[in-house]
């Protein structure tokens, strides 16, 4: 049985929420800063949420709990192409599906709602779980970034990938299918 994942608008109450999880070992592994977040740079980082039309933000909820982020940034009206990332900061929810309901709810909303014709997201080439199921969804890589960012002190490379919208046509029904036998309920 599919465990039940909403995506709903960050509100002022997730504030402290955010902070503890982008300085979590499980989220800040995978993230390009590599510092201890304060609370005065996290402050002006939510404050900056409020009305950019260039970014939009979700808090990813499974069965009613927080368990991640998910979001839009670089949103470009005028090139129609935005990019996005998402992050599950509780470790009792990966591998059950719920970063493919993300994925999924978040390419429909670039295609549907925001009628964008490219998605596109970095993610560290270590993170390979990741990328590799951006791939599943049609993604494809367009870019080995090498030596890209620091992590600990160290060079790590990135891939850039991205899908247009036309190929999401093309990918959306065997994703429907793999989400819909996982007993996530999608729209087809």
């Amino acid at each position: 049985m599919a465990l039940d994942v909403k995506l709903r608008a960050v509100t002022d109450g997730d504030s402290e929420r955010l902070l503890a999880w982008r300085n979590s070992p499980e989220v800040a592994a995978y993230m390009y800063t590599d510092h201890t977040i304060s609370a005065e740079e996290h402050a002006r980082w939510f404050a900056g949420m409020a009305g950019d039309a260039r970014r939009a933000y979700w808090i990813i909820e499974v069965d009613g709990t927080p368990v991640g982020l998910a979001n839009f940034y670089d949103i470009d009206r005028t090139h129609g192409r935005a990019a996005w990332a998402y992050y599950l900061a509780d470790p009792g929810v990966r591998g059950k599906g719920v970063g493919g309901y993300v994925e999924y709810w978040m390419i429909e909303q670039a295609f549907g709602p925001l009628a964008l014709r490219k998605l596109w997201c970095e993610v560290l080439a270590s993170n390979e779980a990741v990328w590799k199921l951006h791939q599943k969804f049609g993604f494809m890589e367009e870019a080995r970034l090498r030596s890209h960012v620091l992590k600990a002190g160290q060079a790590q490379d990135v891939v850039g990938l991205g899908l247009m919208a036309d190929e999401w046509i093309e990918t959306r029904p065997a994703m429907i299918e793999r989400l819909t036998r996982m007993g996530y309920a999608v729209a087809s």
